[in-house]
């Protein structure tokens, strides 16, 4: 058998693997309260808020801001009815800067970080929306901190989760990002979309998207959980 015939079972082989395992997670995925669910806390953060709008959507000038908060709310309520137990770095929108005194940005992130450390998390997720300078970019994408390969799974199993929805084939991405190293745990950024996009940003606006997005959201949450 020729090389080529044999690296083409191979990959046959390892894409059929992974659709079975990622099958049988989402077979395993809890619709309800569990002895593991009980015990898990997350940490949910609604990216900006207040004065700090983040993105603006091209279109109808949305604010990621507001977006945010949206979707946490839905992720919150969909793992509290598992028995997950979930703290929100912001839970209206305003934001955590107190002031709007020059450094109210570090003061945001500050915040946030001692709200993170405080309640020691099983798992952050933080939730923003992307932009990009061409408008062809579209589509949620997971984000880790270089250099951790916990995060890394953990983004690897969420953007699994998300082209599961979208049927995108984005990869997660490492950066440096202040809000993934307020603990040593796993920590990921879910970028929801990019409101540079316009048909991105009309689904975001849209309540049955919203809802849609954040149930992908939570299956990548156990989807890691029962990868471990």
């Amino acid at each position: 058998m020729s090389k080529i015939k044999v690296l083409w079972l191979s990959c046959v082989v390892l894409a059929i693997v992974m659709v079975l395992q990622f099958s049988l997670i989402y077979w395993l995925y809890p619709s309800r309260t569990t002895d593991q669910t009980q015990n898990l806390t997350i940490v949910l953060d609604a990216g900006h808020g207040g004065v700090d709008n983040g993105v603006i959507g091209k279109v109808t000038g949305v604010k990621e801001s507001d977006l945010n908060l949206k979707i946490t709310r839905l992720i919150e309520e969909q793992l509290k009815n598992r028995g997950v137990k979930v703290e929100l770095t912001r839970k209206d929108y305003g934001g955590l800067y107190g002031t709007l005194a020059e450094g109210f940005k570090r003061r945001d992130m500050e915040k946030r970080r001692d709200i993170i450390r405080s309640v020691n998390p099983d798992l952050v997720i933080s939730i923003h929306m992307n932009k990009f300078p061409m408008s062809y970019r579209s589509g949620p994408q997971a984000f880790f901190q270089k250099g951790d390969e916990d995060g890394m799974r953990f983004a690897q199993c969420m953007q699994s989760a998300l082209n599961s929805f979208t049927g995108n084939t984005h990869i997660s991405l490492s950066g440096d990002y202040y809000i993934l190293q307020c603990v040593d745990k796993p920590s990921i950024i879910v970028e929801c979309g990019f409101l540079s996009n316009a048909d991105d940003e009309a689904k975001l606006n849209n309540e049955t998207y919203r809802q849609q997005l954040s149930e992908h959201i939570v299956k990548g949450i156990f989807t890691y959980l029962y990868s471990l």
